[in-house]
């Protein structure tokens, strides 16, 4: 992968870049805590558990538009101008959240607050890449996943527990709380105005968009994050229903899929910025490979058990360098790169649960998310490959 050319800085992560993932972490929790509130919203607001499970596809849609309309409305915006914009409205829609009278209400709010947050994403993305040397991009770029990845292990189980004890309305004003006092992180740490240079342009960030390469890279993005939230949003009845496992038992081993999942980006950012190909490629087949195994594995509980927890800290190696990836594409307009990239995100966040469903749906079992995901694995194998091509081509006729 390229390098892109920045200014000479200590080969070391800047404090700014914890204070970001302090940030992801507050908006990762807000996006996902919602799972284990559905049974309290539904009968507090009198709609249906299905009605309330759309409030999780709201936030997922907010991000997919929104992430990439926020960055071209924002674009010559000073970044941290634009950043605690988006955690402003992050609280505000918390807030709104938290009073919402009625079902509609809060959905819209969602929407909103999604919206925000994948305004916070992009920046936050290029505020890291700007503040490091390209040799240290993929491995902070790790560190701010990594509050993404800690909001799963830490955040989404304390907002669902505070949200039981004392009302589901209480974890949103937590969440925004915490939003609050990261806001004030930024001030300190971010500085004002742009990070270097001109202002950006909107036809400079759209003119990356005319390489192949960058949709391919995009691509296989949207078929990774498919291929494991496909089969991660099944594993719980995976592992009651077809492998046996008390339900009791369920909790510690989607635990130990989380801290997995947070040593894989670490390792993935600690390889990704020396061995960029050979990281991603060893990150996607050994997605692919673990997939097959929790499917064929389903029915020993102790084998599928390890397998899940496994998956999380192997098949996670690949988003450093994915993401890594589409800021060496972009070059010097990363902006709306980093928010469509975070939108394949999404995209792969909405698109494998509702494959996944589909095939359940079908009457294929409790497996078929794991099988779908060995498929949707290997398509980005493919598209990976293509782009590695293409990239060796380039290379040969440079020389």
């Amino acid at each position: 992968m390229s390098a892109v050319a920045a200014p000479l800085q200590p080969a070391r992560i800047p404090r700014v870049v914890p204070v970001l993932a302090l940030s992801i972490f507050a908006l990762g929790t807000s996006e996902f805590m919602i799972a284990g509130l559905l049974p309290q919203l539904a009968s507090d607001l009198r709609v249906g558990i299905p009605e309330a499970g759309y409030l999780i596809s709201a936030f997922a849609v907010g991000m997919i538009v929104g992430a990439p309309a926020m960055a071209v409305l924002t674009l010559r915006l000073p970044r941290r101008t634009t950043l605690l914009a988006a955690l402003g409205v992050f609280v505000v829609g918390h807030v709104v959240s938290a009073l919402a009278p009625q079902y509609g209400v809060l959905l819209a709010a969602r929407v909103v607050t999604a919206v925000a947050t994948g305004a916070f994403w992009a920046v936050a993305a290029v505020v890291t890449v700007s503040a490091v040397v390209p040799q240290l991009r993929a491995r902070s770029l790790a560190v701010l996943l990594g509050g993404l990845t800690v909001a799963n292990v830490a955040g989404v189980p304390l907002g669902t527990l505070v949200g039981q004890q004392f009302g589901w309305r209480s974890a949103f004003w937590a969440v925004g709380a915490l939003a609050a006092v990261s806001a004030l992180g930024v001030v300190l740490s971010v500085p004002p105005g742009t990070a270097h240079g001109a202002a950006p342009r909107v036809a400079a960030e759209l003119a990356a968009f005319r390489h192949g390469r960058l949709w391919l890279a995009l691509g296989t993005t949207a078929l990774y994050q498919s291929a494991m939230i496909g089969a991660f949003s099944y594993v719980a009845p995976l592992l009651t229903e077809v492998a046996g496992i008390e339900e009791r038992w369920v909790p510690a081993v989607l635990l130990g899929f989380g801290l997995g999942s947070l040593v894989g980006v670490v390792v993935g950012g600690r390889l990704a910025d020396p061995y960029p190909w050979p990281t991603l490629f060893g990150g996607l087949a050994s997605a692919g490979v673990l997939l097959g195994l929790v499917g064929v594995f389903a029915r020993e509980p102790v084998v599928v058990a390890g397998l899940v927890v496994l998956l999380g800290a192997i098949a996670f190696i690949a988003g450093a360098p994915l993401n890594a990836r589409v800021f060496a594409l972009a070059g010097a307009a990363p902006t709306l790169a980093s928010a469509t990239n975070t939108s394949a995100f999404n995209v792969g966040n909405s698109l494998g649960p509702a494959l996944g469903g589909l095939a359940i749906g079908a009457g294929w079992g409790f497996t078929a998310p794991a099988y779908l995901g060995v498929l949707l694995a290997a398509g980005a194998i493919v598209v990976a490959l293509v782009s590695w091509r293409l990239d060796r081509r380039g290379s040969l006729h440079a020389e």
